[in-house]
């Protein structure tokens, strides 16, 4: 297996999380019985580039043709992209004359707010089901992967995008180098690049080894983006550090010959991430053992609770909590249920530990002492939705970085 930037082979384990199913493959009661497809989930570094990445088991198409994943039902997301699309308007002084092109539109989420300024859109969103719920919203939108094919086709047709954006979407790129080409060539000679990413740097820092899994391909610091970018003359000229999922990256970029000038955000994001050894292959080495420590604590958690004879549920079945709990091994004697506010995942079964999803409600009737969050990111506004579980003297549990009860 070779670096999917730089072509090196690939020898230096990052984090090996063992054989488990695509994280947003749920089963339907007729798919319990069934043999489930596993993979094996082992992230390496590139010891030339310090590209963090996994192999590609899975064709794209069979992951994200039909997907789970509708980002309007997230307040939390819908209030940050209405947010970036404030700033973007008056920043880049944006108008009818304009055209706002979106990889990985999902549901039209964000792209709604630059309609609502009356300013040109076009959604690029591979997953069909998830595009067709755009479209219903009146949000133009291609169904189709992005990459140089795309973008020369967009070009043909006199489509460059001014303002060229894409979030999460960089991680769950199998073909790196034909994705960043394809911006080069759809982005107008004037024109600005977005990308939000969830950064390495939290990555480690803070354990969140359950954002590996098979659907994210890649896992980015701002050192070794620079050189995938400054590959294809793109120039990374601003960075900002955002919240959003447990820590990301919004990078701003231009042609190299553009005239943005640098701004000194980029030195203070190196630096940090120099000081916390990403620059130094051996640092990646030892991030294993973070990961067994958060097994280690949540096993020890859910068995005391079994013994003590409390209920534990789940919230949330995301990605990151398939990785979680298939890496702990955590099936249904530990945890008997998850509910999630998606009525696409509800009535559902979590990949791997076969853990039935329910609506929300279910936790009012089943009255838990104990509510894990599986989508920790998002801790606060659970916590808000479910305040009224501390009526029967319920706690929450955040699992990672470390075990907390709250």
């Amino acid at each position: 297996m070779n670096c999917r930037f730089c072509k090196e082979p690939l020898t230096v384990s990052f984090c090996d999380l063992g054989k488990t199913p695509l994280s947003n493959s749920y089963l339907n009661k007729n798919q319990l019985e069934e043999k489930e497809l596993s993979f094996d989930l082992h992230a390496y570094v590139c010891s030339s580039c310090l590209l963090v990445q996994i192999g590609e088991f899975e064709k794209p198409e069979n992951i994200f043709s039909d997907y789970a994943y509708f980002s309007s039902y997230s307040t939390t997301w819908l209030e940050h992209a209405k947010k970036y699309v404030e700033a973007m308007v008056t920043k880049l002084q944006l108008t009818e004359k304009n055209l706002v092109i979106e990889v990985a539109s999902n549901d039209g989420y964000l792209l709604q707010y630059f309609r609502d300024h009356r300013i040109p859109i076009l959604g690029i969103e591979p997953a069909k089901n998830v595009a067709e719920v755009a479209e219903s919203k009146g949000i133009p939108t291609i169904s189709e992967f992005f990459g140089v094919s795309l973008a020369q086709q967009l070009v043909k047709q006199g489509k460059r995008a001014d303002l060229l954006l894409g979030n999460n979407v960089l991680a769950h790129v199998p073909d790196l180098n034909d994705f960043v080409e394809g911006m080069k060539i759809v982005l107008s000679p004037q024109g600005i690049i977005t990308l939000e990413f969830p950064h390495l740097l939290q990555l480690f820092l803070h354990r969140q080894f359950d954002t590996i899994y098979h659907e994210h391909f890649s896992y980015f610091s701002l050192f070794t983006l620079q050189k995938v970018f400054a590959a294809h003359q793109l120039d990374i000229f601003d960075v900002e550090e955002l919240a959003t999922h447990g820590g990301s990256l919004r990078i701003y970029v231009q042609h190299a010959d553009g005239t943005k000038k640098h701004s000194g955000n980029i030195t203070s994001v190196l630096a940090k991430e120099s000081t916390a050894g990403l620059h130094d292959l051996s640092t990646y080495t030892r991030f294993q053992e973070e990961a067994n420590l958060v097994k280690r604590e949540l096993l020890k958690f859910l068995l005391k609770a079994k013994q003590e004879g409390k209920k534990v549920a789940a919230y949330g079945a995301p990605a990151k909590g398939n990785t979680l709990l298939n890496f702990c091994g955590v099936t249904t004697d530990l945890l008997p249920y998850t509910v999630d506010i998606s009525p696409h995942k509800q009535g559902r079964y979590l990949p791997g530990t076969k853990i039935p999803i329910y609506a929300p409600g279910q936790v009012s009737e089943n009255k838990p002492d104990y509510i894990l969050i599986l989508p920790w990111n998002l801790q606060n506004e659970i916590m808000d939705q479910m305040k009224h579980v501390r009526e029967w003297g319920a706690q929450f549990v955040v699992p990672i970085p470390e075990l907390i009860v709250t």
